[in-house]
């Protein structure tokens, strides 16, 4: 049986490579860690790799591994996900892997400006009612583009065509450059092991039949961001009950009939 939250949460408390700190917390005082991530905690000046809603840190530990001479850091608010990669972490001597439990809202108060070198987000909710929570939203971008360095680069690969779609609008808008983009990831014949690392929602996506869409894009900062004025229709379908996701990605079924629009 798997283990519980109140579990999870107890174990990662012990974990050295896992960081949390309340809202109420970071108003007292700033995060220790803070600006000094290379030389605190990773004892070294690689380069600074983000994953923004992290889930079970697939993508975390998948380029920890890949990449021994990078720094990688998942973020996002569930735990009990979390608890997933950071003990896969710890199993496997895997160093260049951290983890920081927060809202992705918060992130301003880990980092310092230009501390980052990449950002990966993969798989997030494409909050098609709220432009203010999307990932790839102006309000967002604007604080990547002041934590990232001058050549800093934003990866988002996801399912949603309606995320995808809303994403390229937002990099024409704001004239970032494109360093590679596809509707079709697994049909593109781009050579590129990275791409390769599956999270547990891709394997769902992909069980359905969808197609996964990457971008690669530049984020320079800038005074001004500007959400573009455009009409997107709304994603068709939504995610699997709790009791159908293992058994459909395990089966690698594609659903026959997808639910009305939200």
């Amino acid at each position: 049986m798997a283990k519980n939250k109140l579990t999870k949460f107890a174990e990662m408390a012990a974990y050295k490579n896992v960081f949390e700190c309340t809202f109420q917390e970071l108003q007292k005082e700033p995060f220790a860690m803070k600006g000094k991530w290379g030389k605190e905690y990773f004892k070294n000046d690689n380069p600074i790799v983000l994953e923004l809603g992290c889930g079970k840190g697939e993508y975390t530990i998948g380029l920890a591994r890949y990449f021994p001479s990078k720094n990688f850091i998942g973020m996002d608010i569930k735990g009990a996900r979390m608890w997933t990669g950071a003990t896969d972490a710890i199993k496997n001597n895997l160093e260049n892997a951290a983890f920081v439990r927060t809202h992705i809202e918060m992130i301003a108060h880990f980092f310092d400006p230009k501390e980052v070198a990449e950002i990966w987000i993969t798989f997030p909710d494409p909050q098609m009612k709220k432009v203010s929570k999307r990932l790839t939203s102006c309000r967002f971008m604007k604080e990547y583009s002041k934590l990232l360095k001058d050549d800093g680069i934003v990866h988002l690969k996801t399912d949603s065509n309606f995320m995808y779609i809303y994403t390229r609008a937002m990099i024409e808008e704001n004239k970032l450059s494109v360093l590679f983009d596809t509707d079709d990831l697994y049909q593109s014949n781009i050579e590129d092991d990275i791409l390769s690392i599956q999270t547990f929602y891709e394997k769902q996506w992909l069980s359905r039949g969808l197609n996964i869409k990457y971008i690669k894009f530049l984020c320079p900062e800038k005074d001004k961001w500007t959400e573009p004025d455009i009409e997107i229709e709304h994603d068709s379908y939504r995610s699997f009950g709790r009791n159908q996701n293992l058994e459909a990605i395990k089966e690698g079924t594609k659903s026959q009939s997808l639910p009305k629009k939200l």
